[in-house]
């Protein structure tokens, strides 16, 4: 029963009626493995459990890493602190490298300021919003360390790492770990401090803007070889200076680099187009945000009126269908949750959703999108057209906007209607909506298949399709537009040396887990280039 499972002593009392021995003589039960199987009227939380019996055990619920001190070891360039960097930065540290990471935004404590502007003045910091900083995309928006992939590495060790810095051990026994939006941000700020108590470095407001080439004019010809950076490094003088202002700087750091920028870094694409460095168009994700009321959400997947209860946890779902060829499914489904602005720039509105530790608000999120290919958009072979038609289809939704930070929405029903909503429901999005017949503005390949996803999902769901639920536009920031070729066996730009494009940004990864697994793997591959083994 649910409430045997969140309790205790209730849990404690079961197991030792069900082995035949007295509840003291259990001197620790560990978790191993949770879910919730609500398939059926009747709920079963299935736990699969260790017991201990008149023993204590013997070791930590999780296994800890040992980082050495790395201040006198040979150095590597790390461009990016979301998971996909800190990640290598800290297996770079195990295997005897010292990494420099190069943060073009601020550290989690001040990203805060800035993401708390959006809402209030209607603005985005290029540099310090809920893409770019400390943490990357991730440490604003959920942690959700669900991935499917098993193939490419070990994706238990980046939840035991996670753990050493202070994430519940109970993401290593949950069927979809989560650490909250509200916890994660002190978990990234104790990598940060392993990073530089073993010696390495982690600078902010530090942007990437060359790649150092070895050879005379650092030129891009075939069989060059990358051998550090140049960045813009931006400081900020106290504000107690008579005349406070901004200064920029330009610094170079050497050594071979290992780049996760992350999905949004689009300078860094046009960059490296403009420098000829092969690129692809890669096929991404694009919808909107689906917002219901959680107890509805509850309700439906419980099975029952009272939604979860004193003792289940908020409810998710998961849809995938089919229609007209292509994919349309939910995506990052945030139970309990907000609904948050992405934008990284100007004439941008994008969405994305993000959940507390708690998932304890009146609201439930998810992305709904539409499968997008690169031979769906215009633009030849340019390898950036993927990502020209995302920037387009963001600044029409700040021009439905009213050309700010308010995003347009409209209730489900209509938009599977083609209805105008009049009027909007409440929501978590603190910036604002405003009313937008999205069924009209958005791209008709997205809007009819999203129209035709959302009947079938209602038809899998009672209640599910309801106008009591709002579209907010738009989601597209699903993964990366442009894929950074790499070699297959060494990780490495497939022409130029020394180059590790690593991560979601590289266009090899797909969430927090993922880009940490593939951070690891380039840390690996860049200790071999070293010629350190691994």
């Amino acid at each position: 029963m649910p409430q045997v499972a969140a309790d205790s002593s209730l849990l404690r009392q079961y197991l030792a009626e069900e082995h035949g021995v007295t509840p003291n003589t259990l001197t620790a039960i560990r978790v191993l493995k949770r879910s919730i199987d609500a398939r059926q009227r009747i709920i079963f939380v299935n736990l699969k459990v260790r017991l201990y019996i008149n023993e204590k055990p013997a070791d930590d619920e999780y296994i800890r890493t040992v980082y050495p001190d790395v201040s006198d070891a040979p150095q590597a360039i790390v461009v990016g602190a979301g998971p996909g960097g800190l990640f290598a930065a800290l297996r770079l540290i195990e295997l005897g490298i010292r990494p420099i990471v190069l943060e073009r935004g601020k550290d989690v404590h001040e990203r805060k300021k800035d993401l708390a502007a959006i809402s209030r003045t209607q603005t985005v910091d290029e540099e310090s919003n809920y893409c770019f900083g400390e943490g990357g995309a991730g440490a604003y928006s959920d942690g959700k360390l669900y991935t499917r992939s098993k193939k490419r590495g070990n994706s238990d060790k980046i939840l035991n790492v996670f753990c050493q810095h202070g994430a519940s051990t109970a993401i290593l026994t949950d069927a979809h770990p989560h650490i909250g939006t509200d916890r994660l941000p002190q978990v990234i700020e104790a990598m940060r401090r392993t990073i530089i108590a073993s010696g390495g470095e982690v600078h902010f407001q530090t942007k990437m803007t060359r790649l150092i080439m070895s050879g005379e004019g650092g030129g891009m010809s075939g069989g060059s070889r990358v051998i550090g950076v140049e960045a813009e490094v931006t400081s900020h003088p106290s504000p107690l200076a008579s005349h406070p202002s901004s200064s920029t700087s330009h610094l170079s750091f050497m050594g071979p680099v290992i780049l996760a920028t992350g999905h949004s870094a689009r300078d860094v694409y046009r960059y490296l187009a403009k420098e000829k460095i092969e690129l692809e168009a890669k096929g991404i994700a694009v919808g909107v945000r689906l917002e219901h009321p959680s107890l509805l959400i509850d309700q439906i997947q419980y099975h029952r009126k009272e939604g979860r209860g004193r003792w289940l946890p908020a409810a998710e779902y998961s849809f995938v269908t089919q229609v007209e060829g292509r994919g349309v499914y939910s995506f990052c489904m945030c139970p309990g949750g907000f609904v948050i602005p992405a934008a990284t720039g100007p004439e941008q509105v994008v969405v994305n959703g993000m959940s507390p530790a708690s998932r304890g608000t009146q609201w439930s999120n998810s992305g709904m999108v539409v499968e997008l290919r690169p031979d769906d958009v215009d633009g030849g072979d340019d390898p950036l057209r993927v990502m020209h038609w995302q920037e387009q289809l963001e600044r029409v939704c700040w021009q439905q906007a009213g050309m700010k930070q308010t995003a347009p929405a409209q209730r489900m029903a209509d938009f599977v209607n083609s209805r105008l909503s009049y009027d909007l429901p409440r929501s978590s999005y603190a910036p604002g909506l405003v009313s937008s017949p999205l069924h009209f503005w958005l791209p008709k390949p997205i809007a009819t298949r999203l129209q035709q996803g959302f009947r079938t999902f209602g038809r899998q769901a009672h209640g599910f399709l309801t106008n009591e639920a709002i579209l907010i536009g738009v989601e597209t920031r699903t993964s990366s537009p442009v894929r950074i070729v790499r070699n297959a066996d060494t990780l490495q730009h497939i022409r130029l040396e020394g180059l590790f494009p690593c991560g979601e940004g590289a266009g090899y990864a797909g969430g927090i887990v993922s880009a940490g697994v593939d951070g690891e793997r380039c840390a690996e591959q860049c200790a071999r280039y070293l010629g350190i083994s691994c």
